[in-house]
Parts: C-alpha cells; structure tokens; sequence
C-alpha cells in the first residue's frame, strides 16, 4: 500500500465545512484558532455560518478551504509518501508537509485571491470546462483562434482525459462552449480567468509576497501544478508557486505520473468536497490501474479513511 494526498482548490467551498472536524477533534480546532488569529477575522464562524456569498469571495475562499483542509489532515494523523494540491491545493499540500508555516500560508492565499480577482474586472473573464472532446480537438481550436484573434482563450487545468478547462475573455470563452465539438461544455461559476496569461498582473504581485516567505524542505515529496513533477526542497517549492498563477494545472500528468512512478495504490482527498476524487478516478481508469479513493471532510469520512488505513497496514 503506497497512499498519496491530494488537496483541492476553490470551488470545493460550502457553508458548513469544517464544522464537524472542529467539534470532534481537538487539533483540528487548534488549526480553526490559529486562523482566526492569524488572519483577525472569525474565519471560523464563516466556514460554519456563512453567508454564502461571503465565503464565495475569492478572498475569503481561498484561505477557507486551506483551513478546513488543514484541519483534516491534522485530525487524520498520516504521512502519506506523496502529495500534490490542485491549484489553490498546493498550498494545503506544502503546509502539510511543513514546508510553509499555516499562519503564513493562510495570509498568502488570502492576498492571492485579492491579486487574481483585481487581475481582471469582474465580468471580463471566463473559464469553460470542455468534457468528451479530445485535447488535439481543444488544442487545434485554440490555435486557430489564437491566430485569428487578439482574445486570449487558453487552457487553463488538464483535468482528466476526459475534462479540459479553458479560460480567458469571456466572449472567446463563450464562443468556444458554442463551437468546440464536445459531449457537454459548461461555463463554470468563478468570478475570474484563473491560470492564463490575464492572471499575470496577479502573478507579478503575488511573487514578492511570496518571497518574503521562508519555504522549508518538505517532509514528503509534493508534484507541482506548472511542471507535474516532484520536488523535494523549499526553494523548488517556491519558485513553482511564483509561476502557477498564469499557468496551467497539470493534474493529469500528476496523477499518472504518481500511478506509473511512485506505484501509489491509495488517494485520500484531504479537504472539502470528493471534485478531485471524482478526476483521479477516471485518470486512473484510463490508465488501467484500479486504485482505492478515500477522503476525509468530516467525521465519517476520517474514520472511514483511518479504518481503511489501519486496516490495509495491518494486513501487510
């Protein structure tokens, strides 16, 4: 048994995460204290009580679902052998690894959330994501249009063989979910063009701060969205988070290169939601490897996962 974690990124959020970690278990209710003191607002009761809206502001997301994965992690109590966070995700992953210290963290994607929404005015941008169609397909679409048109339009997460994420000005985004020949493409429900090139005034202002930041080696490996691939050493870390926000996230790659290479036999999803669970599986299906998928969000789930954990180890 070889177990990776993988921690997702915005649009996991919901009012109410966190709640019953908070309640149950001590450690994780001193990550929800940590974070109230460290940002100076009661992210805590947000997660809990919401308002909705609130939490949906980008700058408010960001540092939640980093919370709230956090939390679980600690709760659970397990050292994977390698871990990787979608987008915001990665985050989460390096300070599960000790690599960036959680207050510090927590303020760093708060402020990323601030440069990526400023980035572009609200309504400029878009992102689509496109499923059944082939990446040739995306690709050779893009293409064309990126030579017929001074609208950007690129892709923006590699999702799984079967999703790809486009992102850029809204009317090419919108064009594009008319035009390319796919089963289904849907506008999704963000209030910016994450990971293209309209996100480089937010990547210029996010490097200093980033900077600023002393990044330890982490304790297990982490793959890095702009590269897929591992790395083992803070200063790795931190370069690759200076480049992530223009770029896109190679999540496929990440994930068959864990499958084929680190031989990983277990995914546990730390953190709000199963979206990346929901990915892994059909990455994994592509590749004919049968794999175990658990996650841990709450209560249940983290006993569920602790069982199947303990449960496989003594077995071996």
């Amino acid at each position: 048994m070889k177990i990776a974690f993988v921690f997702p990124g915005q649009g996991s959020q919901a009012v109410g995460m966190g709640r019953d970690l908070y309640e149950t278990y001590p450690v994780a209710r001193e990550a929800f204290e940590q974070a109230n003191e460290a940002l100076g607002f009661d992210i805590a009761r947000l997660c809990f009580q919401g308002p909705e809206q609130e939490l949906m502001l980008t700058t408010n997301t960001q540092p939640a679902i980093l919370l709230v994965s956090y939390a679980a992690y600690r709760a659970l109590g397990h050292t994977p052998a390698v871990a990787a966070g979608h987008s915001l995700g990665e985050y989460s992953a390096l300070v599960a690894a000790g690599s960036v210290p959680f207050a510090d963290a927590l303020k760093l994607v708060r402020a990323r959330g601030q440069f990526m929404q400023e980035a572009v005015p609200v309504g400029e941008g878009a992102m689509a994501a496109i499923m059944g169609a082939s990446l040739e397909d995306v690709r050779r679409y893009l293409d064309e249009r990126a030579t017929s048109s001074d609208r950007v339009l690129e892709i923006a997460n590699y999702n799984s063989p079967q999703q790809i994420v486009i992102s850029g000005h809204r009317d090419a985004v919108e064009r594009a979910v008319r035009e390319i020949r796919a089963t289904r493409a849907v506008l999704l429900p963000v209030s910016a063009p994450f990971h293209c090139r309209l996100m480089k005034p937010a990547e210029q202002r996010l490097a200093p701060e980033i900077e600023k930041i002393s990044f330890a080696d982490p304790r297990f490996p982490i793959y890095t969205n702009v590269d897929a691939r591992r790395i083992a050493s803070g200063e790795q870390a931190k370069r690759a988070l200076q480049r992530q926000v223009s770029r896109p996230v190679r999540w496929t790659e990440t994930i068959q290169k864990m499958l084929r290479d680190d031989g990983i036999t277990h995914f546990v999803e730390i953190g709000p939601g199963k979206v990346l669970s929901g990915l892994i599986r059909r990455i994994a299906k592509a590749e004919g490897i049968p794999v175990v998928l658990l996650n841990v969000e709450d209560r249940q789930s983290l006993e569920k996962t602790r069982a199947t954990i303990q449960a496989a180890t003594s077995s071996l």
